[in-house]
């Protein structure tokens, strides 16, 4: 359990986290914790409640708040819940950041990632964080990172259907290590909501941070064709199917509307518990909340 001076350090790091968006021109917002619908997402079992189902991510209602007039970049600070997540990195509830900007891409997150690092730096000088980040960034696509760390490539990986796998236990360990790593370009296959990369083709435009071999935020440029959405999410249900997962299989229709609606933006999810880890010199995310699930009443 967390001593009154953590707790401190807790309020003044998700203080400088709404400091640096409010400085910057965005309006936070708040979204429905629960979700009578969920984006489908083969890897991401939602906890259920009542009738409905606790957010794994507040972005089907942040992109329908993006998709209103006024509403050009905005972000949020919020609980999430992803069942069976639990471990020296992992809780089932947990702290999320999303923000999102109206024509912005990914290239655009990127910096926004350097920018907002540097500057809770500063904010949180008397706390080491674990690798230079004044230095010039790291910046690898998959393809390189595959050659570079996996005995494989990543297409293989695909093939193989082992990408997750050779992913975290060849690959992710090695990123970040002295300076973070915006690991970018994913696999069309691993595409989810962002959107295809013009040149060269088979890619998107996705990207992840990694600091000390710790996957921090993923972040892409958003997928606007309310079509090919509807087909990626036709694709996950069926993935869905095969490995028995019986959640919910209706579409979100009033998303799938609002995306005709954004015409180019960019978004993008960082885990706050994680980076408070990180800055806090700790080694497991339990120890940097208010109450782990171990503290809690059975």
């Amino acid at each position: 359990m967390l001593d009154i001076q953590r707790l401190r350090i807790r309020a003044a790091f998700f203080q400088a986290v709404r400091r640096f968006f409010e400085t910057r021109g965005y309006l936070e917002v708040d979204t429905p914790i629960r979700h009578p619908l969920v984006i489908p997402e083969q890897h991401i079992q939602h906890i259920p409640s009542s009738s409905s189902f606790l957010q794994s991510s507040p972005e089907l209602y942040m992109k329908r708040l993006l998709a209103l007039g006024g509403c050009e970049k905005i972000f949020q600070i919020c609980h999430c819940f992803r069942e069976g997540e639990r471990g020296r990195i992992h809780l089932e509830e947990f702290m999320m950041l999303e923000w999102y900007a109206k024509g912005a891409d990914y290239t655009q997150l990127m910096k926004d990632c350097e920018d907002l690092i540097r500057f809770l730096a500063v904010q949180l000088e008397e706390h080491q964080f674990p690798v230079a980040v004044d230095r010039q960034w790291e910046y690898l696509t998959v393809t390189e990172a595959f050659a570079q760390y996996s005995s494989i490539s990543s297409e293989e990986a695909l093939e193989r259907d082992c990408f997750d796998e050779v992913l975290v236990e060849d690959v992710e360990p090695h990123l970040g290590t002295q300076r973070p790593t915006i690991l970018y370009d994913y696999p069309l296959a691993l595409a989810s909501l962002a959107r295809p990369k013009p040149d060269p083709l088979g890619l998107a435009e996705r990207f992840e941070l990694y600091v000390a071999g710790v996957e921090l935020a993923n972040g892409f440029s958003e997928l606007t064709d309310a079509l090919v959405q509807r087909q990626r999410f036709q694709q996950e249900h069926a993935a869905m199917a095969a490995d028995g997962i019986g959640q919910e299989e209706a579409m979100p229709e009033h998303f799938l509307s609002a995306l005709e609606e954004i015409d180019e933006a960019a978004g993008i999810a960082m885990g706050l518990d994680r980076l408070l880890m990180l800055f806090m010199g700790m080694e497991c995310i339990g120890e940097i909340v208010s109450f782990a699930p171990e503290d809690l009443d059975s």
